[in-house]
């Protein structure tokens, strides 16, 4: 089995623009500040799905010069004249600090080539220059979660749900950050193919060929602070008993105020009610428990406040989107176990 894509053999020799084919052309549009990773993606996925796909890198302007998020550069071979004949065009990300509610003269420039229907896919933050374009009014859209709420900022038009590792809206699709690449690529690959195809291809590239959940399993959540608030000090004591049942008048009674009273304080510093927050926090220990303990479901239901192991799954499921046995596969460190004579 070869270790190298099957275009590898082929990049070797003198690059030429590509003739007419019967297979699906996917033209990777390269913009200044790329992120080199999810650029590389296509290249590495698609051309696995034995010569179905057709794969150029192109550049918005004929300079042909990118500039990448990292300590180089790079050349690619096509100008922006490659979208006109692509059948999915995909917008890896670009640096953060770079997006934008307008884009640059060329890059919109270069977008206005692509043909009317053909499919367009974004990577993490490469939604801004969909959105940007207004190839995203109307639609659902996702991005990295880090980056949901500039989106919204510049974007509030637009439904983002930063809670999937993909959106697929017909002739549009959108991706989270980074490894979700992999996962949008893999789905068109289903999508056009069937799963056969797709598993085939997952397992040359060494990923799952389907991901289970959500970004919100990777989302790390902020734990409040003491002393920041006239609720923190009764947030950090829920913390500490988190196995007890809390009631809103147990919580109330600790911070010495009426029930109505901290309630209303709460949702006004924490912007959620304190039932939802308690359940956050429960879910939060039990993933902590599943990373790092080899306790069972309804034990670790018992840690954490819920009432039998089925609730847990229950509200796992309902706030990251995956089972408990799901998650700990994905998140538990397995050390090499060392057995004494």
């Amino acid at each position: 089995m070869p270790l190298e894509s099957p275009a590898a053999e082929a990049s070797a020799a003198p690059p030429a623009e590509p003739g007419p084919s019967s297979a699906h052309r996917v033209v990777v549009l390269a913009v200044d500040g790329v992120y080199p990773f999810e650029l590389s993606i296509p290249n590495r996925v698609f051309p696995y799905a034995e010569g179905a796909y057709e794969v150029v890198t192109c550049a918005a302007t004929g300079d042909r010069t990118v500039r990448t998020n990292a300590d180089f550069t790079i050349s690619v071979e096509h100008g922006p004249e490659a979208l006109e004949r692509a059948d999915t065009v995909i917008v890896p990300p670009y640096d953060a600090a770079c997006v934008s509610a307008e884009l640059p003269a060329p890059l919109r420039a270069a977008l206005a080539r692509i043909r009317p229907g053909t499919r367009i896919v974004s990577i993490c933050s490469g939604a801004f220059i969909l959105a940007a374009a207004g190839l995203l009014d109307g639609r659902p859209a996702t991005t990295h979660w880090a980056l949901a709420d500039r989106f919204r900022s510049l974007f509030p038009h637009i439904d983002l749900d930063p809670d999937v590792l993909f959106i697929d809206d017909g002739d549009v699709l959108t991706s989270a950050g980074a490894a979700s690449g992999l996962d949008v690529c893999l789905h068109l690959i289903r999508s056009d193919h069937g799963s056969a195809v797709a598993n085939r291809v997952a397992r040359q590239c060494v990923v799952p060929p389907w991901r289970e959940g959500g970004q919100a399993q990777y989302i790390e959540q902020p734990v409040p602070q003491e002393g920041t608030s006239r609720t923190a000090a009764t947030q950090a004591w829920a913390l500490g008993n988190l196995e007890r049942p809390l009631s809103l008048a147990a919580l109330a009674a600790h911070a010495r105020t009426s029930p109505r009273t901290f309630a209303r304080h709460f949702q006004d510093e924490v912007g959620m009610s304190p039932g939802r927050w308690l359940t956050q926090q429960r879910v939060r220990r039990a993933c902590r428990l599943l990373e790092t303990t080899d306790l069972p479901v309804d034990r670790i239901a018992g840690e954490v406040g819920f009432a039998t192991g089925a609730s847990l799954r229950q509200h796992l499921h309902a706030v990251i989107g995956v089972s408990p046995k799901a998650y700990r596969n994905t998140f538990r460190a397995r050390a090499a176990a060392t057995v004494p004579d």
